[in-house]
This record gives C-alpha cells, structure tokens and sequence, in this order.
C-alpha cells in the first residue's frame, strides 16, 4: 500500500492563469513547488467533485511534459481522484483531450502546452485546466485557482508512486483506503474515430487520391515537429491514403527542433517555400498542441484565419457533422477577427455573436446549443463538435468543401469575395517589450478614443479617408450566464467598417506582446495586393497609437 504525503510549501507571485492557463519560462516551472503548488490549486478549486472523479492528462511534446505528467499522477493519487486517463508518453493535442473528456463524461482535464511558444529548457512550458465540457476553465475558475495560489499551504502528494506512461493499459494501486487507476490511453484513437464520424473520408480519399478523370490533389502537411504528427499519420496516410512524402515534421520533439511551433508565414516559412516552389495544391500547417492551423493554396496562395472562417460559414453544409442532428446554428468570432463572417452570418440568418479572445468565451454559446462555428484570427478555428480550438478538424472541413465545391483554395476565395466583399487583414506583433510604456500607450489612446470628437474624426492616409464610427474599450456579457469581461482591447471603427484594434496578449511568458489588428474592408477592389491595400489604414493605426514612439520599435516582431 502507498501512502499519501503532506508537504508544506509556499505561495509564489503570478501564478495567474492567462486567456488559455499558466504559461512561464521552463525554468520558473522547475523551482522548488513551483509546478506542484499550481496542480494542487487547480485539484483544490474543483474539491468538491473531485474525490471518485476520472482526469484526463496530456500534452503536446513539449520539454518537462514527461515530468509533470509524473508529478500530476502523484498528486491527483494523494487528493482522492479515483482515476486517470493518461495519453501514451504524455501526448495529446488540445482537441484530442476535449474530445476525451466529452466521450467518457470526466470531470475535466489538464493540458500541459503552451500551444505555438517555443519549446526547450531555455522556452516555455503551461499548464491549463479543461472542464467537464470539454473547454478552458471559465474566468470564474480560473480566478479561483489564481486565488488559491496566493495562500496555498500544502499539497498532498504520494511520492512512492511509480507509473510508467510508455505502454497502453490499465495500472491499479492501493492509496491509503482507496483504489487509484491509471489508464494509459492509445493518444491517436479517440480523436480519429471522430473525425470520421464528422466527415465523409471516402469522398476526401478520392479528391487526394484523384481519379480517371481527374487528376491526385497534391497536399503537404507540416507538424512542425508538435503533438500533430501522431494524428497526421494516422488520417493523412493510414486513413486516406495521401503518401509519406504529403507529410513532414511529424515527429513530436520536446524543443519542436528548434523552431517556432506557430502556423503562420514567418515560421512556417519553410512550408510555404516548399509549397510555393512545389507541384501542391493545398499546404497546412499546425503548432505546438494542434489547436492551431495554417491554410495556403497552389504557388502558396495564402488563406488569412478570417477568411478561412467565412469561408467554412458559406460552404457549411459540405461537412456531413452538420447535417445531422440540430443541423447549423449560430457563428462567432473573436473581437480582433476580420468581420468577414458576419456577412454569411447575416445573409444565412444565422447568429453572430462577437467575443474576447480565448477559446472559453465560445463554450457557453455552444453548450446552449446557439453556436456551431467559430474562429480567431490567431489561426484558430473549430466547431461545437469539442470545445476547443481544432487544427487537423479545419483542414479537414476545408479538404470537403474543395471535395464537394471541384474548386481550388484561390477559386474558392476569389468567388467569396466577389459576393461578400473582402476583409484585407494583418495583425502586427511588438513581442517582449518593455511593459511600463505598453500600459501607458493603452491608457494614452484609450483616453484620446473618449475625448470630446474622436468620434466623426477624419484620418486620412494613402490617399484615403477614413471616419471614426466608434470607439471603445471592448466589454462582453455572456448572453447565457450574463458573466461580464471588461477592457478587452481597444476598437476603432470607421464608417466603411474598417477597423483597428489593439490589445496587450495574455499568452506570452515574458514581458509585454502589444497586437495590432487592422481589418480594412473593400467591396469592390477584392483582388488587390494585400500589403498595398493595408497599407493607409495600418499608417493610421500607428499615426493615432503612436506605437512606435511608446514601444521604441520600428517594426513588428511578426507580421501575419
């Protein structure tokens, strides 16, 4: 028989769980309790359901992922779980863990990523607590941990305990007077099975694998050495059918080989390379935990998250999930995303419901069965299907509509800006600055935004004029729970329903990520070169910011 341990410990400062957990550098987690203080606060904030409960655990590779999974098996022993569900070797990407906790009804999860951050003993590491929906933990919980933090004392651990996370299969082990179970979960299985049961893989079979009369449709997948690989073997070559060549980096590697897990142009740069100078139609990419998804067409095409969103809106029924059942209810997107997909909302009848950033704003919405799409501008989008964010679940829903539509990724975006207009979007990142300037250029502009005739202003810039509608501080109220967030960035929009919004990320582990969003919107000039026709709203955006002068950068870290 083990037995269970108290120690003694103390509270350390900031512990406090951003928009998606506790994201620092590895070597904050490696201090003395550090990790133990914050799994033992997140086990505390959920004691009244916890004694008999099933855990789901996992995580997306990265380095201390196999440490902290140990650490977490010992202490969730210590404080009456009655079993965990443990993926094999600690992996499980993000949506692979909501699915598991929505098909076998657990009282939650706890994730362990710090999704597209760079990975590394000298990167970062997270951890973050899923709830019984499937989803992130909700301000109201996340704020209970926080507080918890801040006055633990101790944590029940039981040291003795050694389970192996290699092997798939069932441990069991005597805890004082209690059983304790360990399963060790195959991480692929669940998940695939699902997403068969969403699409139809038959009919995207036959549009890779072409036909008589049509030719193979030529795909390029790109891990970028993070939890995806698992997951892109087994669909895209097991499953259907695509080769070993139509994959890369789909070894999962605790430092992600040195790069930058996140699915954009700048560090997915080696993917739109090989796709812009390669016989492709269609490139994808993921980050670290496979939340996150990068879509490029032929010659490397590219496909903004917002317009990937509105696009899957308009071409809904293509994916048979939402022929059954309640069939398609509302659409929403986060804050700083480009409104592309409020016109298909508005022309579909549909709801469209506008949120802050983080994936949790979306859960309410989905469980009160108002919302089946959704997406962010951050690369990330998904369905009510778990209730986190999907990247293999979108670049799967693209493949059927390309499957059902005959067209390509360029055709498909050129028709939908032809009926809807288009949303030229970028988003500029000013990482790890100093964040003293950063707050007093948010409280600058936010004080310039309500003065006295800012709005009906006139900026022009490029040869353009653009007229300030509205400004404010972005406030939600949830409409199923009336929970509020405040001050959820700062929004500037123009009378042709344009905009900027700027806000300081919650997801970075060092210093201040200041984010500019500038969604410019042409009705009628769709073709036009993006960099060109963003060009006079981003001048007005850093002209009333004045970001430059406050951040002392001349220009973004990223540029997407």
């Amino acid at each position: 028989m083990l037995n269970v341990v108290t120690v003694n410990t103390k509270p350390y400062e900031g512990q406090k769980p951003g928009t998606s957990g506790l994201r620092k550098k590895v070597k904050v987690f490696l201090q003395e309790n550090y990790t133990e203080n914050f799994i033992q606060s997140i086990l505390d904030a959920n004691k009244e359901s916890l004694v008999g409960c099933t855990l789901v655990v996992g995580g997306d590779g990265r380095y201390l992922v196999k440490e902290v999974v140990d650490k977490i098996v010992k202490i969730c022993a210590g404080n009456g779980v009655a079993k965990l569900l443990v993926g094999q070797n600690g992996i499980l990407s993000t949506p692979a863990v909501s699915c598991i906790i929505r098909k076998y009804k657990t009282l939650g999860g706890i994730v362990l990523t710090a999704s597209h951050n760079p990975g590394g003993i000298n990167n970062d590491f997270g951890i973050k607590f899923n709830c019984s929906n499937g989803g992130p933990a909700p301000d109201a919980t996340t704020n209970e941990i926080y507080n918890l933090t801040t006055r633990i004392a101790q944590y029940k651990i039981v040291p003795n305990l050694v389970c192996p996370v290699d092997k798939i299969g069932v441990q069991t082990f005597k805890v004082d007077d209690h059983e304790f179970v360990v399963e060790v979960i195959d991480s692929v299985r669940d998940y695939v099975d699902y997403m068969k049961e969403i699409f139809d893989f038959p009919k995207i079979k036959s549009l890779i694998l072409g036909s008589e009369q049509k030719k193979p449709f030529k795909v390029l997948i790109d891990s970028m050495s993070g939890v995806t690989g698992p997951y892109v073997k087994e669909i895209f070559i097991t499953e259907l059918g695509a080769s070993e060549a139509s994959v890369r980096r789909v070894v999962p590697l605790e430092d992600f080989g040195g790069a930058h897990p996140d699915p954009n142009l700048t560090y997915a740069a080696d993917l739109v390379k090989e796709v812009s100078n390669g016989d492709y139609d269609f490139g994808a990419a993921f980050d670290g935990d496979g939340d996150r998804n990068m879509i490029i067409g032929r010659k490397a095409f590219f496909v903004t998250p917002s317009d990937s969103l509105a696009v899957l809106a308009d071409n809904i029924e293509c994916i048979p999930y939402f022929k059954r059942g309640a069939g398609v209810r509302g659409f929403a997107r986060s804050m700083p995303t480009a409104a592309a997909v409020d016109r298909v909302a508005l022309k579909k009848g549909k709801e469209m419901f506008e949120v802050p950033t983080g994936w949790k704003y979306f859960g309410n919405l989905m469980d009160a069965g108002r919302l089946s799409l959704c997406g962010e501008e951050s690369f990330g989008t998904g369905s009510d299907h778990v209730r986190e964010k999907d990247g293999i679940w979108a670049v799967l829903a693209w493949l059927s509509v390309l499957a059902t539509t005959g067209r390509s990724v360029q055709e498909t975006l050129e028709a939908h800006w032809s009926q809807y207009g288009r949303n030229y979007f970028t988003r500029y990142d000013y990482e790890e600055c100093a964040s003293e300037p950063c707050g007093e250029m948010m409280k600058a502009l936010e004080q310039k935004m309500s003065s006295a005739g800012f709005v009906g202003s006139t900026h022009e810039a490029g040869g353009k004029s653009y007229v300030v509608k509205l400004a404010d501080n972005f406030s939600y109220m949830d409409p199923i729970d009336q929970s509020v967030a405040m001050k959820q960035g700062l929004r500037i929009i123009f009378e042709d329903g344009s905009r900027i919004v700027l806000r300081l990320s919650g997801t970075g582990s060092a210093g201040a990520t200041v984010r500019l969003y500038i969604d410019s919107y042409e009705a009628k000039e769709v073709n036009g070169d993006a960099q060109v026709m963003l060009k006079p709203l981003i001048d007005v955006a850093l002209a009333i910011s004045q970001l430059q002068r406050y951040t002392g950068r001349e220009a973004p870290t990223v540029i997407t």
